[in-house]
C-alpha cells in the first residue's frame, strides 16, 4: 500500500512566514531573500523566482522570533537539499520542499542560552 506525501511526513510542520535568505550552490552567488511558508525539525517549504534540482543543496539562513524562541530572536543557518519542486505559480515563483540535514546556531547569549535553545529544538524531532 503506498502512502501519500502527507501520510509520509512525521513531523508537525509549523506554519511560519519567517523572512529568510538563500545562497545556492556556489558560496560566490549572491544571497536570494525569501519567505518560508512552512518549517519543520527536519524541512522547510518556501518559495524562488526559478526551479532548483531535485538533490541539490544549498543553505537557508533565518531568524526564529522571541515568540516561537520564548526568548531573544535566534538565526538559524540550515544545509538542506531539495526534495521536491512545484510548478510555477502564475507569479512565476516556484515552490520548493527540502529536507534539513544540518543546522548551525549563529547567535547565542550564553552557553546556557545555546543548550536551552537545542534542548527545544530536539523536541521538536
Amino acid at each position: 500500500m503506498m502512502l501519500s506525501a502527507q501520510e509520509r511526513r512525521v513531523m508537525r510542520r509549523f506554519d511560519m512566514q519567517l523572512p529568510a535568505s538563500v545562497r545556492l550552490g556556489d558560496s560566490a552567488l549572491p544571497e536570494v531573500a525569501t519567505e518560508t511558508q512552512n518549517v519543520s525539525a527536519r524541512g522547510v517549504f518556501f518559495y524562488l523566482d526559478r526551479p532548483l534540482e531535485v538533490g541539490a543543496k544549498f543553505e537557508v539562513t533565518l531568524t526564529f522570533p522571541p515568540h516561537i524562541t520564548f526568548t531573544d530572536p535566534v538565526r538559524v543557518k540550515f544545509l538542506a537539499q531539495v526534495v521536491r519542486v512545484g510548478e510555477p505559480r502564475p507569479s512565476a515563483r516556484v515552490g520548493i520542499a527540502a529536507v534539513i540535514q544540518e543546522y548551525e546556531f549563529l547567535r547565542s547569549e550564553s552557553p546556557e542560552f545555546l543548550s536551552a535553545i537545542e534542548n527545544r529544538w530536539d523536541t521538536l524531532n
